[in-house]
């Protein structure tokens, strides 16, 4: 790991002024690790791992006196390093011993401290060699020809070698993980085509933390660097927040899937949180609190510029009486000291800021915060837009978040240039979860959860099994998909959406077909071989060309198809105007976020913005269960608008005066104030040609 640059550090163990500089590296013998250390003024980039390839007696290396030098400092995770620190240097100190470390053109020599001394700071003298270095063991090179690297390519060349030394080393825990810095924007391309899955990778994270509430915000904040104030993203939940292993789980690249498919859980690959953030900004900054721990954790770009190896410092605290103190068992207090500094210089955040977010949690709150600066841009913008909202002002004058571009994602049988939801935050997160319960707040002002499956008109839900496992398919028609000339499935996976539109059946080459047509299907089940793994993609925005995918388009193409000819086929002629209400109108509960049927006949725009069970016209209790919708069977409204009610013998004239004003596509019950009038399609065409050839 490359060290950690810095400008105006203090060490309680020694002072130093202004300009010193500290690379932090970890010093290892026979695989071993000792301790973390900290260099002071090195003379160049210094290698992650220093390891010691011998020790030998001070008095055979006459010439040290002679060579420049610097010190270090220990820096030690935990009380194990500590004690580790300690007996290596009283070692070189009671047996005049002189450690040595070879790094390509360096030779180090690690000194003992003078006799009766008990600092546990170290001095380092250092040689380059032009032509060869000490065999290990063999003590120290012949000194014709050694000097310290003169010019700068050599110097260059010197600190390359240095930087790309790289050693596996085991510690007992690690406040950082190490990898090349461009990984980093390597991560933040599997969201590349579509951004607003970088910004649910972090409400799934909020989700599995069990959160019930989550605020996505993009404000103004000062930036020393920048000398003005840049837009940060922040993402700010409930959830039960993250110890020490947890966060240091959560920005390390990836880990082990869990043997058992939890359905619960949407997390799978331990890279969201990494793809999500580097995606969205350079730079990200979380703060995480338990009900016994805190802890800051720094994902960087800018700090990481230029190194060879990545560097995440993390910072915790655990719970002490009333207050947090710094958690030794993890890191000790210079350690600490010095990856918070690091923080504020490369980070809007100060010691102010900082306190003021930490507030946010209260005394005994939990949750988690991400702040994401240095956003993605889009031209000589960002890419991302977003207003803030009027207090108190209307649904119009609400605040929103959106992609700059408001460019339509491509799709099969696509004929709609409107699609919200591919680029208005709110749309995509009011239909992002199947069964909403948690709060979702885009740039102040709550987002109106929009169960799908609960919003269609003549309403069918099918079930039936496909390669062994269950599937349930709800289909019904929507009024807004119908006016925005949208149609398709919607797949979830862990109650999470995946792909949205899809298109399957006769949808894929007329999608004028199954205009307004929605489906929604869970297919957790289907996805999953048995063995642990799912065939999601690791960005979860679709799935792997499987067998188990294969057979659900086809099912599904049945079904959308079967759907589409049993209603779709037969025209209906009505009023201007009128609107395929859903089945039901469903309402969520504030306290226990359960969903409430209510009646047809009833407009859900009527009731408070903070609606419970135990108000009007539910008039219920939370501890009763949530409905659902029968399985296999078509729901019809219990009350009907608009419909024509004039003599189905009217001219033909007037006829296609009544379709030009609205035209419903889907066939309804028998009864006496409703007429329907039954068209073949090719007839309908044909009849319309032969007016236009009149006319």
């Amino acid at each position: 790991m490359t060290g950690f640059v810095m400008g105006d550090h203090f060490m309680e163990v020694v002072p130093m002024g202004e300009g010193c500089s500290e690379t932090l590296f970890k010093l290892i013998k026979d695989k071993r690790i000792i301790s973390c250390a900290a260099c002071v003024n090195p003379p160049s980039q210094m290698p992650a791992v220093w390891d010691i390839t011998s020790i030998v007696r001070k008095d055979k290396v006459r010439f040290l006196s002679t060579l420049p030098g610097f010190s270090i400092i220990p820096a030690c995770e935990d009380s194990h390093q500590e004690k580790e620190w300690g007996q290596f240097l009283n070692f070189l100190q009671k047996h005049n011993r002189v450690a040595i470390s070879n790094f390509g053109l360096f030779e180090f020599y690690i000194l003992p401290p003078l006799e009766g001394s008990k600092s546990n700071l170290a001095i380092v003298r250092y040689k380059g060699t032009a032509s060869r270095t000490s065999p290990a063991g063999a003590g120290v090179a012949d000194s014709d020809q050694i000097s310290a690297p003169t010019s700068q390519s050599q110097a260059a060349k010197a600190s390359s070698q240095l930087g790309n030394y790289v050693e596996t080393v085991k510690s007992f825990q690690r406040n950082y993980v190490t990898a090349h810095p461009s990984y980093l924007k390597t991560l933040g391309q599997a969201h590349s085509s579509w951004i607003f899955g970088a910004v649910a990778e972090l409400v799934d994270n909020a989700r599995d933390a069990k959160a019930t509430k989550l605020e996505i915000a993009i404000n103004k904040f000062y930036s020393k660097i920048a000398c003005k104030e840049i837009p940060m993203l922040s993402l700010i939940d409930d959830g039960h927040g993250m110890n020490h292993a947890d966060i240091q789980r959560m920005i390390s690249f990836g880990h082990g899937q869990t043997e058992v498919d939890d359905p619960n859980h949407i997390g799978m690959y331990g890279i969201g949180f990494k793809t999500g953030t580097m995606r969205l900004g350079k730079d990200a900054l979380v703060l995480t609190q338990t009900t016994n721990s805190r802890s800051i954790a720094f994902l960087s770009q800018s700090l990481n510029e230029g190194k060879d190896n990545l560097e995440i410092p993390i910072v915790s605290y655990r719970r002490v009486g009333p207050s947090m103190e710094v958690d030794t068992d993890v890191q000790n207090k210079d350690a600490a000291k010095l990856y918070l500094k690091i923080i504020k210089r490369y980070s809007p955040f100060d010691k102010y800021l900082i306190g003021e977010k930490v507030g946010i949690f209260g005394a005994d709150g939990t949750g988690t915060q991400i702040y994401m600066w240095n956003l993605d841009e889009w031209g000589s913008d960002y890419s991302l837009q977003w207003e803030t909202g009027i207090a108190g002002g209307s649904s119009f004058h609400q605040g929103g978040i959106f992609i700059r571009s408001k460019r339509t994602r491509c799709r099969p049988g696509q004929i709609s240039l409107s699609v919200p939801l591919d680029y208005c935050l709110k749309s995509y997160l009011e239909v992002i979860f199947l069964n909403p319960r948690m709060k979702i707040y885009v740039q102040g002002a709550l987002v109106r959860s929009r169960p799908l499956a609960k919003s269609l008109n003549k309403t069918t839900v099918e079930n039936d099994t496909i390669l062994g496992k269950p599937v349930q398919l709800t289909l019904g028609r929507s009024q807004l998909e119908w006016e925005q000339a949208n149609c398709g499935i919607f797949l979830y996976w862990h109650g999470r959406l995946i792909e949205a539109y899809k298109r399957v059946g006769s949808m894929i080459h007329n999608g004028d077909c199954g205009r307004g047509i929605i489906g929604v299907a869970d297919v957790t089940k289907i996805m999953d071989d048995g063995n642990g793994c799912v065939w999601v993609h690791s960005n979860k925005q679709g799935f792997q060309d499987c067998e188990a995918y294969a057979v659900l388009e086809q099912w599904l193409g049945e079904k959308a198809n079967e759907y589409i000819d049993k209603y779709v086929d037969k025209i209906q002629l009505r009023k201007g105007n009128a609107s395929a209400k859903p089945d039901h109108e469903w309402v969520q509960c504030d306290q226990c976020r359960k969903w409430r049927m209510l009646s047809t006949d009833f407009d859900s725009k009527t009731l408070p913005s903070q609606w419970f069970c135990y108000m009007k016209p539910y008039n219920g209790l939370c501890d009763t269960p949530e409905e659902s919708i029968s399985s296999g069977t078509i729901t019809i409204s219990t009350k009907r608008h608009g419909y024509n009610t004039k003599d189905p013998r009217n001219s033909f004239r007037e006829r296609e005066a009544s379709r030009s004003e609205g035209i419903s596509n889907y066939a309804s019950d028998s009864e006496e104030d409703d007429v329907k009038v039954i068209v073949k399609r090719a007839r309908a065409r044909e009849s319309h040609a032969r007016s236009c050839k009149k006319n």
